[in-house]
């Protein structure tokens, strides 16, 4: 065999070798390099296939919904029901009276008042009916709007505690829904009233 043809074939041999190294040494750089594998982010990659340590565990769905909104709902309802059925509550109060012939909040219910728009506020799938009342002195019609203004009044305290406009409903009875029948100053004094209605939607 001639030097030239050893000379040849050790030379074809270096390029091979240094060619498949170059293959393998790119091909592995790209591998590193990428920032995706199958269109999915490698930093995403890691979250997926790793614990939830790092995963607040309000964000994962719960189950029995795609995105858990439903039973998230639920449990929003039940919550905020479960507050209206405690007996000892700042909540469970739910009377506002007034003095006779005034629409004006009292400080003994300015407290409870600020209690019911915080929890109002704070609980969107909440609706409240405000029911004004009288009692029986002066006309039909001029108790109907004095139990309007009661009722308005409220309304004014929980709209400025964060209560929705959405969540809250006035309506007058005036002297009609008594609390106490009689015609002594203590039937009246408990039918100068709103009276605070729930409904968890």
């Amino acid at each position: 065999m001639k030097a030239s043809d050893v000379g040849c074939k050790l030379l074809f041999l270096c390029i091979t070798a240094v060619l498949i190294t170059a293959c393998q040494t790119g091909s592995g750089e790209i591998v590193e390099d990428s920032t995706t594998i199958d269109g999915v982010d490698q930093s995403q990659q890691e979250v997926f296939d790793g614990s939830i340590d790092g995963i607040d565990s309000d964000l994962i769905p719960l189950e029995g919904g795609s995105d858990g909104s439903a039973i998230a709902f639920e449990d929003e309802a039940a919550s905020a029901q479960a507050m209206l059925d405690k007996a000892d509550s700042v909540i469970s109060s739910r009377v506002i009276y007034f003095q006779f012939d005034s629409a004006k909040i009292t400080e003994d219910s300015l407290a409870t008042l600020e209690a019911h728009g915080n929890f109002i506020a704070s609980n969107g799938n909440v609706s409240v009916r405000l029911e004004g009342h009288s009692d029986e002195r002066g006309s039909r019609e001029y108790n109907i709007a004095l139990g309007d203004r009661r009722a308005q009044s409220v309304r004014r305290v929980l709209l400025f505690q964060g209560a929705s406009v959405d969540q809250l409903e006035t309506i007058s009875y005036g002297e009609e829904q008594s609390a106490m029948s009689g015609h002594t100053e203590d039937a009246w004094s408990k039918n100068r009233r709103v009276e605070i209605v729930y409904q968890v939607n």
